[in-house]
C-alpha cells in the first residue's frame, strides 16, 4: 500500500491532537489509512496511481480527521497528491510555493456563482491552456460553509484559474446513481473535474475506489442494510484482473 500525503496530514493532525476524536462512529476501530473499520480494510486493494497531473487537497479542521471524509480517495489514484491544513493567518510556506513552481498551472475547483472579480475562468480550450505544465487541480475539502470561508479568507487563491462544475454537469452524473441526492462528496467533485480535461480512465478509476471504499465504510454502520459479501468489491477486483 502507498502512504502519501494525506495519510500523512492525518497522522499528523492526530499527535497534535489534545483529546481522542469523538464524534460519530469514533469507538470503531478503524485502519489508520483507509479508516475503513479494521475487519473491513481496503487498503491491500488500493488502485494503482495515474502520473500526469496534481492534487492539492486543502483541508479544514474539522474535515482532517472524519472517517468518511474522500479527499484521500483523491491522493490514492494520483501519483502526486498534497495536502495541507488550512490556517487563516499561517499558510503553509510548502504550499504557497508549490502554487508559484513554474512547472505546474494551479487550477482551483471552486462554484463560479461565488468567486471573486479577480478570479477567471479555465477557457473551453483547455488543453492550449496548461500547454506544457503539469495541472495541479486544488480542492478546498470541508463542508460547503467551511469551503467558502477558506476562499474569502485565502488571498492567494483569488487570482487563480478556476474551473466551475456547472449543475447540469452535477445532475447528469446524480442521475447516473443509484441515489438521488443533489451533492456530491469531494472525490466525485474530483471525478467530474478529470472528466473535463479528458482524463477519463482515472474518472473511472476514481469513480470505482469511491464505490468501493462506501461500501465497506458503510458495512461498520449498524443502523443500515448490510451485504456482508460485498459485491462491489469482488466485481472490482474481477474488473482489475482483467485490465491487467
Amino acid at each position: 500500500m502507498r502512504v502519501h500525503a494525506v495519510h500523512q496530514l492525518v497522522e499528523y493532525r492526530l499527535s497534535q491532537a489534545t483529546k481522542p476524536f469523538s464524534a460519530r462512529g469514533s469507538k470503531v476501530e478503524r485502519c489508520p489509512y483507509c479508516r475503513i473499520a479494521r475487519t473491513y480494510c481496503i487498503c491491500a486493494h488500493q488502485p494503482d496511481p495515474t502520473a500526469g497531473f496534481a492534487i492539492l487537497l486543502l483541508y479544514s479542521d474539522n474535515e482532517v480527521l472524519k472517517p468518511s471524509n474522500t479527499g484521500r480517495l483523491i491522493a490514492d489514484v494520483c501519483s502526486e497528491a498534497y495536502a495541507y491544513q488550512w490556517s487563516r493567518t499561517e499558510p503553509d510556506t510548502n504550499m504557497l510555493s508549490l502554487l508559484q513552481n513554474p512547472s505546474y498551472q494551479p487550477i482551483l475547483v471552486f462554484p463560479e456563482s461565488y468567486l471573486f472579480d479577480s478570479n477567471d475562468l479555465v477557457p473551453d480550450d483547455k488543453p492550449t491552456f496548461i500547454q506544457d505544465k503539469i495541472p495541479l487541480f486544488i480542492f478546498l475539502d470541508a463542508s460547503w460553509r467551511e469551503a467558502r470561508r477558506i476562499y474569502r479568507k485565502s488571498e492567494y487563491l483569488h487570482h487563480l484559474p478556476v474551473i466551475s462544475i456547472q449543475p447540469e454537469k452535477i445532475s447528469e452524473y446524480v442521475m447516473r446513481k443509484s441515489d438521488q441526492e443533489q451533492h456530491l462528496a469531494t472525490c466525485e467533485v474530483a471525478a467530474l473535474v478529470l472528466q473535463e480535461f479528458d482524463m477519463n480512465e482515472v474518472s473511472l478509476k476514481l469513480q470505482a475506489w469511491f464505490e468501493v471504499f462506501k461500501e465497506s465504510y458503510m458495512l461498520s454502520k449498524t443502523r443500515e442494510k448490510r451485504d456482508f459479501s460485498r459485491p462491489i468489491l469482488t466485481q472490482y477486483l474481477s474488473d482489475s484482473k482483467v485490465e491487467k
